[in-house]
């Protein structure tokens, strides 16, 4: 055989031999691929996949087109494209992205839901957190809610600095007419949310700040006297140094007109903090913002004010800044050591914070902003919020209580730490690829530090995401140990925190019976079958006093650049002098503003009023019940009725109003369509309440004005006008009911009329405390699936469904 021909043979069997290796190859890399997607799959919970294919998951025809492991991928490609920009060959960005892709499909970290939904796809905004100017003048203000729209559009939350608006009643010189003022343009910021909410998924969300020195201060800290006004804004005053050591001294402090800058009156400091503090109270708003104390830690201060928060208070921004967030998963950093003790794996932590900050990095170039002015604004600063979520499962593992002063420790260690390696990651990635724009002038220069990012750190809430992580939200504490949860097909299990499972079995004292009776309480500490040292480290949300809370605050604050997401809960008979202490004691330990919220506190329905007081009282009180002299009336074994469809935010509503002998009526009922659970049991519990009013001689019209116009967290349209709730549903077609010719009937009763003294029962006592729960007050109903919404964080999100309000 010649040269050439064996040339061409040893050609040809190489070829044939790398085809080989090429499938073989193939095939290996499938099975690989297939054994982590089974695996990444068999440790993610059933809930966790729900809400992906829910909320985040590519979709064709209304179903899930991708898999969770598409997703990681995806969002992993995608992300690791921006290191192509710095240089980067090939081989380098498919390692990056294979880092990237083992970083958030082992839920070491996750980022905000914008990028998980969006990186990848046609949309391509990664943001959550936006900022937006509000001058004064018509042009802007215009602007400004032309941006909201587009913003909210996205999936975007907006703050807004009202402040510098001229007060109401000031001079317009251009028209010679008078201003109206910061908080009647907030009223139109908030209708213009209601409708672009419509033609979305749900409403987008907003804050609202405005200076404690403007001038209508009084009539922004009482806007949400009325539950009706702005619904779709959280409000927080923003309170300067002046101010808080005038109150320190119980003096006055100076009003001061933005449009001029000249003083126009002045007010006793003691005085507005009263105000606030009562509203606070009251409803839940306003909160404080200390925007001295913000600005004066912000290494750009030379070329910019930040002047307002995202809507959930983590992130503070200049106008038309945004952020890109998201968090490391803490419980997954526990190790054990040679001799058998949990303990924090530092070095492991270590690399994923700096393998996080180049992620997060890499988001601000990769993203698409919604307008030219926030990606202009945003890569001058370049500033990300790198936070943490699962910290009450860390604890738990570590043999902490999350309310002691060991707990208190760990969380001002672990921020320092995570604090310190962002920063020292993000000035590894200036030296390769330069400081943020905004960099000279700034401290970071006066340092000598080089600098990528302007801020790093930000405790984010992680509403939607610690669902899919498995994990506690935030620096929260755990919001239950065991918790009732209702499936699809209407089925009710029980949740068991996996650790407390475990030792309950291991110590033999767990039993279904007593995981269901837990659940209902809703907390352990009043459980004697369960060791008091398994109640210190197993305390929830609840258990935690509100100081503990705003001690947590605090000893992360010490080291994250911006701010927390975090909201203190009181129980329903806290005081004003509580909360007064609480937002005192924030100011005091250097945080950067404080949100709170007490039980029942927004009793928009008459039965959550009456029954919310009596939570907290050792010994049940007697109710009042006024019969008017006589009980219900018998029903009639054949009743002729009428039934009515109306479009509900839960889904339809069939209203059936059955009418007496004389034609008026005498009982209602009414089912839900689209979701049973707490939606069917509120609808029929009113219904019942109605029925029996109606049967013992109430006036219908006195029904009508008692519940038509109650408000729930979302809205819906019927027949031209809005359906604000359930009751206010079944109110509106009981007036139209009664609309039709009606006989007149004398229904005034007859004698004198009597009370009866109904006793309320213990139980009836927590039925009380749930349902203040479950109105629209402290927690309402999802929207999807009508379980009750935690509030943490500042933020609302569903157990059972993964519908949260925030990211």
């Amino acid at each position: 055989m010649n040269g050439s021909a064996r040339s061409h043979k040893l050609i040809s069997t190489q070829s044939v031999n790398e085809k080989k290796l090429a499938k073989i190859l193939s095939e290996a890399l499938t099975e690989n691929q297939k054994l982590m997607d089974d695996s990444i799959l068999a440790d993610m919970s059933a809930n966790a996949i729900k809400v992906l294919e829910r909320r985040y998951l590519k979709k064709k025809d209304g179903k899930p087109a991708e898999k969770p492991i598409d997703m990681f991928r995806r969002v992993a490609n995608n992300i690791a494209q921006a290191d192509a920009r710095y240089g980067a060959s090939p081989a380098r960005v498919a390692k990056t992205e294979e880092g990237f892709f083992r970083l958030i499909a082992s839920r070491d970290f996750l980022p905000n839901s914008p990028c998980l939904m969006n990186a990848g796809r046609d949309f391509q905004q990664l943001s959550a957190c936006f900022v937006l100017p509000v001058e004064d003048s018509i042009e802007g203000i215009f602007e400004s809610l032309k941006h909201q729209a587009i913003i909210h559009q996205s999936g975007g939350g907006t703050g807004f600095s009202f402040s510098r608006l001229r007060p109401k009643g000031s001079l317009v010189k251009t028209t010679h007419g008078v201003a109206s003022g910061p908080v009647s343009f907030m009223r139109i910021f908030n209708m213009a949310t209601e409708i672009v909410k419509q033609g979305g998924t749900r409403r987008g969300a907003n804050m609202g700040v405005l200076h404690i020195d403007h001038p209508d201060i009084l009539q922004f800290i009482t806007i949400k006297e009325n539950l009706n006004e702005m619904k779709n804004f959280n409000i927080s005053v923003a309170a300067t140094e002046k101010f808080m050591e005038a109150l320190r001294k119980k003096g006055m402090y100076d009003l001061v007109d933005p449009h001029t800058g000249s003083v126009t009156g002045q007010l006793p400091a003691e005085r507005i903090w009263k105000l606030l503090i009562h509203h606070a109270w009251l409803t839940g708003d306003p909160g404080v913002l200390f925007i001295d104390r913000a600005n004066a830690i912000n290494p750009a201060r030379h070329v910019e004010v930040l002047e307002a928060t995202n809507p959930c208070g983590e992130q503070w921004l200049a106008g038309y800044d945004s952020c890109n967030l998201g968090s490391i998963n803490l419980g997954q950093f526990v190790k054990k050591t040679k001799s058998g003790k949990a303990a924090v794996d530092w070095q492991r932590l270590k690399k994923v914070a700096w393998q996080t900050v180049h992620f997060l990095d890499n988001v601000i170039d990769m993203n698409r902003y919604p307008i030219p002015q926030i990606a202009e604004k945003t890569l001058t600063n370049r500033r990300i919020g790198l936070g943490v979520m699962g910290f009450a499962d860390m604890l738990i593992e570590l043999g902490i209580p999350y309310n002691s002063k060991a707990g208190l420790e760990m969380g001002r260690k672990m921020m320092k730490f995570i604090a310190d390696q962002a920063a020292s990651a993000s000035t590894e990635l200036a030296k390769s690829r330069g400081n943020y724009p905004n960099y000279a002038g700034s401290d970071d220069e006066k340092r000598g530090v080089p600098m990528r990012n302007v801020a790093r750190t930000t405790v984010a809430p992680t509403g939607t995401i610690s669902m899919i992580a498995d994990c506690s939200s935030g620096l929260e504490p755990l919001f239950a140990i065991v918790f009732t949860k209702t499936v699809m097909d209407g089925t009710s299990l029980v949740y068991v925190h996996p650790k407390f499972e475990e030792i309950a079995k291991q110590e033999g004292w767990y039993s279904p019976e007593l995981m269901e009776r837990i659940a209902y309480e809703g907390s352990i500490q009043k459980f004697d079958e369960i060791p008091d040292k398994w109640k210190k480290m197993f305390v929830t949300a609840a258990d935690c006093t509100p100081e503990d809370h705003i001690r947590m605050q605090a000893a992360f604050q010490e080291y994250v650049d911006n701010a927390i997401s975090k909201t203190v809960n009181f129980p329903h008979e806290a005081t004003e002098e509580d909360v007064r202490k609480v937002y005192e004691l924030a100011y005091e330990l250097g945080c950067k503003g404080v949100t709170i919220f007490r039980d029942g506190s927004r009793d928009e329905q008459v039965l959550t009023t009456g029954k919310t007081v009596l939570v907290g009282q050792e010994k049940p009180a007697p109710a009042v019940v006024t019969t008017n002299g006589f009980g219900p009336r018998h029903r009639p074994e054949l009743l002729k009725g009428t039934t009515y469809k109306v479009n509900t935010p839960y889904g339809s509503l069939y209203i059936t109003i059955n009418d007496d002998e004389n034609g008026r009526p005498f009982e209602v009922f009414a089912t839900i369509g689209k979701n049973g659970g707490f939606f069917a049991a509120q609808s029929e519990s009113i219904c019942r309440l109605i029925s029996l009013s109606l049967r013992s001689g109430i006036s219908p019209k006195e029904i009508v004005d008692q519940i038509k116009g109650i408000r729930g967290p979302d809205v819906s349209w019927h027949d031209g006008g809005q359906i604000l709730s359930l009751p206010d549903a079944i109110a509106k077609i009981l007036q139209k009911h009664l609309g039709r010719k009606q006989p007149q009937l004398d229904l005034k009763p007859k004698g004198d009329s009597v009370t009866a003294v109904a006793e309320v029962t213990p139980a009836a006592v927590t039925t009380a405390k749930r349902m203040s729960v479950a109105n629209v007050g402290y927690a309402p109903a999802c929207p999807d699936c009508g379980s009750m919404l935690e509030i943490a964080e500042g933020c609302m999100k569903c157990h059972n469904c993964g519908f949260s309000k925030c990211g």
